[in-house]
């Protein structure tokens, strides 16, 4: 949903923040740093601040701001009366939809929000957190990717416990087990403590050219697809049939980057135990799985995020896409834009997510019923979370939402439904999601490690033909050169 603002007035200012371009890599993104001025902007809605370089003061038009406390949760114990709700966020995608769903159910005036906007990729906006707090610029709630969301959960001097907000672990009860986990401090004051709480959900499934699965493989629907590459050994075996049988033009799946997400979800053990980096079973598997699919041809030699990875689809050489929920409007749009309502998508060979966003609460806010009704409105409050599905639309985090919503066959994007030749992608997901187990698996270190694995796979074992012990070799000297604190 997009959101039509109508500007009433705007206001140029200098403030001190590292601005950034998007760049992708194979990981998301990366910031390149660039010199250019702020602006901080009050419209009907509430203010955005957008901050990309330079030196110091936010001006915000507030009022006294009123207090939405849910009913059924406990009484918050963090500070209450403050002027201005201030939320922070590295782009425009999700917090202002969010804050107007907020805005509709509870009634709070949109000129006390001030809404900052960093205007950057998700992986570059932890540097831009770290210089929000050194400046001690008021800040109430903020928002945090997968990635790096426990750099700031496990942290208490930056993140406050949501039973300071007047929740029980018990209101969190139909979210997806592993945004739960993510959500839960690992370490620190708060360890065991649920500190940061999602509105979406993000697992994944594997899209696939329906003409071309009939044509190499001889799958005619989703359930024939789903029953040939329901596990790696499968998968390996279906990717080595399409390049065969396409005398090499067509590869099977995107790319190892595609591959490595959905394996990364089924890890066995963390990456660090007791402060020792691991490599478990699952490493392996998925090392070898990927060069004899870089050898055969079963998987492009594309990068992903690269323009060569989205013509793949675009030119016919690639027939599957490894695709999370929010993928299928995203990337999605541009790799099926010559071959629209030809695709299909089935769970593929194990469960996994990609991304995700969670919402924690800065212990200095003086916001702090703002704060809850916002996080109700938003992670918790059934009927809003159904409404906000179909009309952002998003996969929400409530299992009963999604429930009601895939019985109930109701189409959250007419095109996106289209492009799959009618398949509501909601219903092929839900209960993936619901197989996904990160309990006792998260660290700190998760998205450096990955990247490190994915990286020495991807060059050393599959493109350059060493061994094992070497690839394994590089990839504990790039995460200690990275980690000098682990063993």
């Amino acid at each position: 949903m997009k959101m039509l603002i109508s500007m009433l007035a705007a206001c140029a200012m200098l403030v001190t923040v590292m601005g950034c371009e998007d760049k992708y890599n194979n990981s998301g993104y990366v910031s390149v740093p660039e010199t250019t001025t702020t602006e901080s902007t009050t419209t009907e809605e509430f203010t955005t601040t957008t901050l990309t370089t330079t030196s110091a003061t936010t001006t915000t038009v507030t009022t006294t701001a009123p207090s939405h406390a849910p009913g059924g949760l406990n009484n918050v114990s963090l500070r209450t009366g403050g002027d201005t709700f201030t939320v922070a966020g590295w782009d425009a995608n999700d917090v202002p939809v969010l804050l107007e769903a907020w805005e509709d159910n509870y009634g709070f005036r949109k000129n006390n929000v001030d809404f900052i906007n960093f205007d950057c990729g998700g992986s570059d906006a932890s540097d831009h957190y770290d210089s929000l707090f050194n400046s001690g610029d008021d800040l109430d709630v903020y928002f945090c990717e997968a990635d790096w969301a426990l750099k700031y959960i496990n942290d208490d001097r930056r993140t406050a416990p949501l039973e300071q907000l007047g929740f029980r672990d018990s209101d969190f009860a139909d979210m997806y087990a592993y945004t739960i986990d993510i959500g839960r401090a690992t370490s620190g004051a708060n360890a065991g403590k649920i500190v940061g709480a999602s509105w979406q959900a993000c697992p994944g499934g594997f899209a696939y050219r329906t003409d071309l699965a009939d044509k190499y493989l001889g799958a005619k629907t989703p359930e024939e697809m789903q029953s040939l590459i329901s596990d790696w050994d499968k998968f390996s075996a279906a990717a080595a049939n399409v390049a065969a049988a396409s005398d090499g033009k067509v590869a099977f799946a995107d790319s190892l980057g595609g591959m490595w997400q959905a394996f990364s979800s089924n890890r066995i053990q963390p990456w660090v135990v007791d402060g020792k980096v691991t490599l478990d079973d699952s490493c392996r598997a998925f090392a070898d799985c990927a060069k004899t699919l870089w050898n055969n041809g079963g998987v492009s030699h594309n990068q992903q995020w690269s323009a060569e990875w989205i013509d793949g689809g675009k030119n016919d050489a690639c027939m599957g896409y490894f695709v999370p929920t929010w993928g299928f409007t995203n990337f999605f749009d541009t790799v099926s834009a010559d071959s629209y309502g030809k695709w299909n998508v089935v769970v593929g060979p194990a469960p996994y997510f990609w991304g995700g966003t969670w919402i924690v609460v800065n212990p200095k806010t003086d916001n702090a019923e703002e704060a809850q009704s916002f996080i109700y409105n938003s992670a918790v409050d059934p009927d809003a979370m159904h409404d906000y599905a179909l009309t952002k639309p998003d996969y929400v985090n409530n299992m009963k939402v999604m429930d009601e919503i895939v019985k109930r066959n109701e189409c959250p994007d007419e095109y996106v439904t289209g492009n799959l030749d009618g398949q509501n992608y909601f219903s092929v997901l839900h209960e993936t999601a619901k197989s996904i187990n990160l309990m006792g698996l998260i660290t700190p270190y998760d998205a450096s490690i990955k990247l490190s694995f994915l990286n020495a796979v991807s060059t050393d074992y599959c493109k350059d033909g060493k061994s094992w012990e070497s690839t394994a070799g590089s990839f504990f000297e790039d995460v200690h050169s990275k980690n000098p604190d682990l063993d």
